[in-house]
């Protein structure tokens, strides 16, 4: 078996402005994970502290701390790297709120990034190439590449953009922080659509997929299924997890994590 891409151990994190270290204030608890090159795995739970805060925490985010356990990327203990180490390596994380950044084109963001990502100091018509297969790939209006980046952006939009930059940084690890969170089910077929586009051009790209919604578990089809109940996994499974979700909802997997408690 190959050695895993990205290891999650024994992971508890709180927010950063917790004067403690305390139980009371973790928002992961003992949470584990191991992901392989090319494979899927989606997180789901219900609405909570602990969803919102597992993908910041796993990219660096310093809004919270964690206070024991370890994350691992190819092999290596970056629990203490900052997010652009992360980003320089080949981590990626989609946000389900991006923030909006006026006076920056989405184009420029991309060069900028890419620069970063990659060392290579693309030209803009280089890039603009590349941006504009995605464009169409996705079916988005050409003039969105010069738009201010998430600026009066619809839901769609900023999911399609988040597809757009994963598909250009090319990282190895993606984490999709509720990618399509919000969308109606026509328009999160189209989101599900770009991240199977992604995988087919990056085979070996790993990703975490969160999210709240169980119909996306069903577009993605996700190699492995977890399900995050109270800071930690309390089950993980295949294809069948996600419809016991639809037909029991949360409340089983919540009475587990009790008991596990």
């Amino acid at each position: 078996m190959t050695a895993p891409l990205f290891r999650v151990d024994d992971l508890h994190a709180q927010p950063a402005e917790s004067p403690t270290s305390s139980a009371e204030d973790a928002l992961l608890r003992g949470l584990n994970l191991t992901v392989r090159a090319g494979e899927v795995h989606a997180i789901t739970g219900p609405n909570g502290p602990g969803t919102s805060a597992l993908g910041a925490t796993l990219m660096g985010s310093n809004q919270y701390k964690v206070t024991s356990g370890t994350i691992e990327f190819k092999g290596d203990d970056i629990t203490e790297w900052p997010v652009d180490e992360r980003a320089k390596a080949g981590m990626f994380l989609a946000f389900h709120d991006p923030q909006v950044i006026p006076g920056v084109s989405v184009i420029q963001f991309l060069r900028q990034a890419t620069s970063t990502r990659t060392g290579m100091d693309l030209s803009v018509p280089e890039l603009r190439l590349a941006t504009t297969d995605w464009i169409e790939r996705l079916g988005i209006d050409p003039a969105f590449a010069d738009r201010h980046l998430n600026e009066g952006f619809s839901p769609v939009e900023s999911a399609n953009n988040e597809i757009i930059q994963m598909a250009i940084l090319k990282p190895e690890v993606a984490i999709l922080d509720a990618t399509a969170a919000g969308l109606d089910i026509d328009v999160l077929r189209i989101a599900a659509q770009g991240i199977r586009n992604v995988r087919t051009d990056q085979p070996d790209m790993g990703v975490v997929l969160i999210t709240h919604d169980p119909q996306l578990l069903s577009e993605v089809t996700p190699d492995h299924i977890h399900i995050l109940v109270d800071g930690h996994i309390a089950a993980s499974g295949g294809m069948e997890l996600a419809t016991q979700l639809e037909q029991d909802g949360y409340d089983a997997f919540r009475l587990a994590s009790a008991v596990q408690a």
